[in-house]
């Protein structure tokens, strides 16, 4: 049986400092508490759409360490497809140092190890899988030669997002051109085009440069302000608002909103664009609710049933 969902991505062991505020450049500050999560773009938009119901599976690159095999054991229990992940000899796993303020804002220093070793040959050898996902997702912390050839393997079977992050200027319009929903924050939005800063009165700019750029379908999310998309189609800005709340870390609020997306694209094709992104959005605001990434991702049974109709 082939997963609904496979993505091909990065896996990443989070060091997370609790402190009272972000430190400025050559400023040392004394942090509250500190905490090894398991992470990485890839590994947390797995996990959130798994925790949804979803059947996934990881196409993947781990170190040869503890952390690995740990990282193993999560994705079993979230009952995820690890038959193609790699565990790559005299390597480590990719690894984040992460900052949490007080505010809820964060600052994320990323360090690839294994993951820079996801190749062009590793996803060949998951072709099956990749062809026969509803969805494939993928993002920018892997080898984007490796990312490109998972979007060929898989046109013309389902449905492809590519989430732009972390920040990439220049990125291969093939790339772009074969993904059909390309979804950034506003930070990467900024890298991407150079608009910045990014807000309400040259969104439309920013969104318009990336479909220029080549992309069928821009998503762009805005934290506390929901998302906004626009499409070759349809090139005006539509906004989706969301319900405001009071985050506790929003370190995992981008993974819970990508993960979501596949999960109501695969599991609710005729859902409009509008209505997904709205259910994704719900998904992510619970998400800053609790500290960590995946701890912090909700399951079906913590939302309103409303979203699964």
């Amino acid at each position: 049986m082939f997963s609904k969902i496979v993505v091909v991505g990065s896996c990443m062991i989070d060091f997370t400092c609790f402190s009272p505020c972000l430190p400025k450049p050559g400023e040392t500050v004394i942090g509250k508490s500190f905490e090894i999560k398991y992470g990485g773009k890839g590994a947390n938009q797995c996990v959130a759409a798994a925790k949804l119901g979803a059947t996934a599976a990881i196409v993947a690159s781990l170190g040869s360490d503890t952390y690995a095999q740990e990282y193993l054991k999560i994705f079993k229990k979230e009952h995820i497809d690890v038959s193609h992940v790699r565990i790559q000899e005299n390597q480590h796993s990719g690894i984040a140092q992460i900052t949490v303020a007080d505010d809820g804002e964060n600052s994320i220093v990323v360090v690839l190890g294994s993951n820079a070793s996801l190749s062009l040959e590793h996803v060949n050898h998951a072709a099956d899988v990749i062809r026969n996902a509803a969805i494939l997702l993928c993002q920018f912390e892997t080898p984007l030669e490796t990312t490109l050839h998972a979007l060929k393997l898989h046109k013309g079977y389902g449905l492809s997002i590519v989430n732009g992050a972390p920040s990439t200027r220049n990125v291969d319009s093939a790339l772009l051109e074969l993904c059909d929903i390309f979804c950034v924050n506003e930070t990467e939005a900024e890298v991407m085009t150079g608009v910045q800063p990014l807000g309400s009165s040259n969104m439309q700019l920013a969104v318009e440069m990336l479909l220029d750029k080549g992309c069928n379908t821009v998503i762009l999310t805005l934290g506390e302000q929901g998302a906004a998309y626009a499409s070759q189609k349809d090139r005006t800005i539509k906004l989706i608002s969301t319900t405001p709340v009071k985050p506790v870390d929003t370190t995992g609020a981008g993974d819970a909103f990508l993960g979501a997306l596949a999960y109501f694209k695969a599991y609710h094709p005729g859902l409009s664009m509008d209505e997904c992104i709205r259910r994704a959005c719900v998904v992510a605001t619970e998400s800053v609710l609790k500290f960590g990434t995946h701890a912090s991702f909700p399951t079906r049974n913590n939302l309103s049933p409303d979203l699964f109709v």
